[in-house]
């Protein structure tokens, strides 16, 4: 599991938010367009895409896309 490709991926679930400001290190919660439903397409893209369940909880602890990444990587085992 690549992080740039988690950040496409991340990415992909808002319309609006032009694509250059999705990096590692974005704090996705400052994001004009994130929201309730935002992180709820997220947590189900997380389920489809890497196969394991991100509670809501884990997304409110998340700082940056990183940090989500992180804890994707925990929840599948991966170091």
């Amino acid at each position: 599991m690549e992080i740039e490709e988690f950040v496409e991926n991340f990415a992909g679930q808002f319309v609006d938010t032009d694509l250059n400001v999705f990096s590692k290190d974005t704090v996705f919660h400052e994001l004009d367009e994130y929201s309730s439903l935002i992180a709820l397409m997220v947590i189900s893209m997380i389920d489809e895409v890497y196969g394991v369940t991100v509670e809501y909880d884990d997304m409110a602890a998340a700082v940056t896309i990183e940090d989500l990444f992180n804890t994707v990587k925990r929840l599948k085992g991966e170091q």
